[in-house]
Parts: structure tokens; C-alpha cells; sequence
């Protein structure tokens, strides 16, 4: 990131493969976009993100004095078996394992019944731990988490729009992925329960959303304008961001999934909203389960307001359940298909992986009304109380 730059998840979404397994060096692997039956293109220009300094730290003052100076970084971990079961509190590995096999962040420490403890975040989803964080004791080098640390500071560039701007050698190099996708995709029959809306349509929402039995609203009320605040947005309320994070439903491979990504997006916030940001992170909830699930349609468009149905009879699982792949699911729905974990070793090319992956227990985020908001002054009464709503355009 100091000799280069690297981009965020809108650019080149998280797939779980790499240079060797199946994703290849090229400009396009920097950033992507699709449009339906094409093949998939770099971007005019997008944001980049550098660091203009990084350092190692090590020991528990120095981590001590990083962290509350600067901010998270990143340390090198033994993991046992004991850490791969951990459900929760204060982690102490009584192994002696100093062996280092994996990365995670520090972003805390705390002091609980006299025991002192760094807070950890780790990558391995929000089913896991302590809704993907874990404590392990400080000051003992346990699991060799105060021996490897590194930090970096970034650049500014967001802010500045620093841009990157493609050239055609970028443009045209040959190791750019020229794939034509099938659109619409294969897709398996749904059940009774699941239609399907595979249309032919020029966008990725049926033509009118509508609830199969009507809305259901408990004490649900609309404002008159005259008391509505006369400016509303909810990524500056009173100087805090209650947004999810953005996501691109066309990359890695263009998926007619707005129906999904709308409804999922505009969601998130209210539970960001209702839970004052209480949540260890961001909620971001699952575009991909909905269209697995066919809770409305699939990549070939759908129906937003089966999404709202969906969460209110099923619930939706966080963004961590599974990875966007913009794509049909061709078999029957599975709990692996709603939340999953796997293990090693990476799947070579050609391979899907599947075989060790499994079904784990999640949290679900439902919802306990949902309703048409149709007309500027319902549209503002909606967003001033209780935040993001779904719009068709």
C-alpha cells in the first residue's frame, strides 16, 4: 500500500481466491465492473487507499501506546483448537503455542475481574466468538498475540478524491478477464413457495412491487411535513453515520440483484439507527442469502417487497454469512446456503471448495412491520423517523 495502493470492496469484492487458485494478475483484479451479457470492464477511474508510514510493535506498552495514538493493527497469532472452538470471555491458551499462523486486529483492551485483556478482532464472521471478536488475556504473550504487530497510517486520499485513472494498456491487457456471462443466469425451479420472477426486462425489478398478503403495520403513523426537520440525512445525524456499507451488485459478474441490494441496504441502516450504533460494527445485512433463498426473484430481477416479507417470516443473516457471488443458486436451498464456514486447504482451480465447507448457526435480523410509502411527503415523514426506505426508479 506505500509502494502502491490498493482499492475497496465496490472495486474488487472478497471472492476467497487468489493469484494461485483460480484469480489471475491482471489490471481488471484491481477493479471491475459488468454489465449484463458483456464481458466486464476496468472502470474510467476509481479511489484508491495508500499508507504513507508503517512500522512494527511489539511488547505491551509499546502496543498500548500505538493503539490509543493511532488506532487498530495487526498482530500474528498461534491458533489452537481451543481458540478455534472459543464462544466467548477472556481467552488464556495454556499450551505454550508460540507457533504463528494467522493475522488478526487489535482494536482494544480492558480490564475484567482483575484479569487484563486485549479485544481482537478477528476475520472468521460474526457467527464466531464474540460476534467475531474475542479477548485474550494481555501481558502474558499468550498465543504469541505482543511478539509480531504492525501498524501502518493512511493517506487521505478519500477525502481529496484521489482518484486512479485507467489507461488503455490497462484497458487492454490481455490478462484481463474476458468472460461473457450468461445473463439471465441458470437458475434451478423454485418451490411453490419461492417463485420465480425470471422476466424479460430491461432492469432488475419487476414493473410493480406488491405484497402477497398486504402490509402489516402495527403503529405505524406519517407525519405531517410542516413538523419534518427541514434537512434529513442520515450519514450526518448530529455528526454521526448510521449508513451500512456500500456494496456493487455487479461485480464479480453483473447480477440484476437491485431488488435485493436496495431493500438489504435500506434495512441495515434502521437497525443501525434503532440500535444507536450499539452493534460492534456496521450491521450489513445479506443480498446474497435473498437471492439464494429466491425471497422475491434472483439475478435476473425480482420483487422488492418480497424481501420485507422474507425478513419479517424468516429473518435475514448479517453480510458475513456468506460472500456476494452474483450469481443463481442452480440447486435447492441448503443451510449452507444461508450461513456457512469451511475449512482448509484452499481449493485449487476448478475446484468450488464446497466440500469443506458447512452450515453454522447465525443471528437473524428480522423485522415486525412493513408497508408502501408512496409520495414526497410520505417518502419524508418515513426517513425523518425511523431512516432509509427502498425506492424502485
Amino acid at each position: 500500500m506505500y509502494e502502491n495502493y490498493i482499492t475497496d470492496e465496490t472495486c474488487a469484492i472478497y471472492q476467497a481466491r487468489g493469484w494461485d487458485n483460480g484469480i489471475g494478475c491482471s489490471a481488471m483484479s484491481m477493479c471491475r465492473n459488468c454489465n449484463p451479457g458483456q464481458a466486464c470492464f476496468i472502470p474510467d477511474e476509481y479511489y484508491i487507499y495508500e499508507v504513507q508510514e508503517y512500522g512494527h510493535v511489539y511488547g505491551e506498552t509499546e502496543m498500548m501506546n500505538e493503539l490509543i495514538q493511532r488506532g487498530p493493527f495487526a498482530c500474528s497469532i498461534a491458533v489452537t483448537q481451543e481458540l478455534d472452538d472459543y464462544k466467548g470471555g477472556i481467552f488464556w491458551d495454556q499450551t505454550d503455542d508460540k507457533h504463528t499462523v494467522h493475522e488478526v486486529s487489535i482494536v482494544g483492551w480492558g480490564e475484567e475481574n482483575g484479569i487484563p485483556y486485549w479485544r481482537i478482532r478477528n476475520s472468521w464472521g460474526s457467527h464466531w466468538g464474540e460476534e467475531g471478536f474475542f479477548r485474550i488475556v494481555r501481558g502474558h504473550n499468550n498465543l504469541a498475540i505482543e511478539s509480531s504487530c504492525y501498524w501502518a497510517t493512511p493517506v487521505n486520499t478519500w477525502t481529496t478524491g484521489i482518484k486512479h485513472h485507467t489507461s488503455d494498456e490497462e484497458q487492454n491487457d490481455p490478462a484481463n478477464d474476458q468472460t461473457v456471462y450468461a445473463f439471465p443466469q441458470p437458475e434451478y425451479s423454485p418451490s411453490t413457495e419461492q417463485e420465480s420472477f425470471l422476466k424479460e426486462m430491461s432492469g432488475c425489478r419487476v414493473p410493480k412491487a406488491t405484497f402477497t398478503n398486504g402490509p402489516k403495520t402495527s403503529s405505524h403513523q406519517f407525519l405531517p411535513v410542516d413538523l419534518l426537520p427541514k434537512e434529513v440525512d442520515w450519514r450526518d445525524m448530529d455528526g454521526k453515520n448510521y449508513m451500512s456499507w456500500n456494496k456493487n451488485q455487479h461485480i464479480p459478474r453483473y447480477c440484476g440483484s437491485c431488488w435485493a441490494q436496495g431493500t438489504t441496504s435500506a434495512l441495515a441502516d434502521r437497525f443501525n439507527i434503532m440500535d444507536k450504533l450499539s452493534n460492534p460494527t456496521p450491521i450489513g445485512l445479506n443480498a446474497q442469502v435473498i437471492v439464494n433463498a429466491y425471497a422475491g426473484g434472483s439475478c435476473d430481477g425480482g420483487d422488492p417487497a418480497k424481501v420485507y416479507e422474507y425478513a419479517y417470516n424468516n429473518g435475514i443473516p448479517d453480510s458475513s454469512c456468506e460472500q456476494y457471488v452474483a450469481y443463481n443458486l442452480e440447486t435447492a436451498l441448503e443451510g449452507m446456503d444461508v450461513c456457512r464456514d469451511c475449512v482448509g486447504p484452499a481449493p485449487p482451480v476448478g475446484d468450488d471448495g464446497l466440500s469443506n465447507c458447512y452450515a453454522v448457526p447465525h443471528k437473524k435480523y428480522y423485522v415486525n412491520e412493513y408497508y408502501p410509502v408512496v409520495g414526497a411527503d410520505q417518502m419524508k415523514s418515513d426517513l425523518a423517523q425511523f431512516g432509509s426506505i427502498g425506492c424502485g426508479i
